[in-house]
C-alpha cells in the first residue's frame, strides 16, 4: 500500500506553478522558481508515486466526453456485500468517485450521463449492484464553484 504524501511548502510551490500551465517543461519550471531540474522532477515523481496526485484523465470535464448530467446517487447497503458492491460499481464507467459518508447514507456515489434517460440506466445499474438495497439519485442542475485545489495550495 502506497503512503499518500503531505505536500511541503516547496511541493506546493511547484504545484500552484503548474496550476497556471501544466504542460510547462519541468526546466523551465525549475528556472521560475529558481531551484534544480532534478529537484523538481523527483518531487513530482514522488507526489504521484505516494498517490498526492490525481490521474491526469481527472482534469477532462465530462460534459466533453459527452455525458454533461451529473448527479449524486445515495445507496444503502446490506453491510455485509461492502466489497462485492465496491467491486461491482467500480466496474460503471460512469461512477466517477464514491465515498462512505457518515450518517445514514452507506456510499455516496457521484456519477455522470448522456441525459436524464441515462442517469436512470446508469442509477438501475447501481441499484442492482450485489449488496444495494435502495438508492436515492440527486440530479446536479448546474456547477457553481467547479473542483478546485489551487487555493489550498497558497496555505
Amino acid at each position: 500500500m502506497v503512503r499518500l504524501q503531505i505536500l511541503d511548502a516547496l511541493d506546493r510551490k511547484i504545484l500552484a506553478a503548474m496550476d497556471g500551465d501544466p504542460r510547462l517543461p519541468i526546466m523551465v519550471l525549475a528556472q521560475r522558481l529558481g531551484i534544480a531540474r532534478g529537484t523538481v522532477q523527483s518531487r513530482l515523481e514522488r507526489m504521484t508515486a505516494s498517490g498526492a496526485l490525481r490521474p491526469n484523465s481527472s482534469r477532462v470535464v465530462p460534459a466533453a466526453l459527452g455525458r454533461g448530467v451529473a448527479a449524486a446517487v445515495s445507496a444503502e447497503l446490506d453491510q455485509s456485500h461492502l466489497d462485492e458492491a465496491i467491486a461491482a460499481l467500480e466496474q460503471i464507467p460512469e461512477v466517477l468517485e464514491c465515498h462512505a459518508p457518515a450518517g445514514d447514507t452507506d456510499l455516496l456515489i457521484r456519477v455522470v450521463a448522456t441525459s436524464p434517460d441515462d442517469l436512470y440506466r446508469v442509477s438501475e445499474e447501481i441499484r442492482l449492484c450485489p449488496g444495494i438495497v435502495r438508492t436515492s439519485t440527486s440530479m446536479f442542475l448546474r456547477e457553481v464553484i467547479p473542483y478546485r485545489t489551487t487555493r489550498l495550495l497558497s496555505d
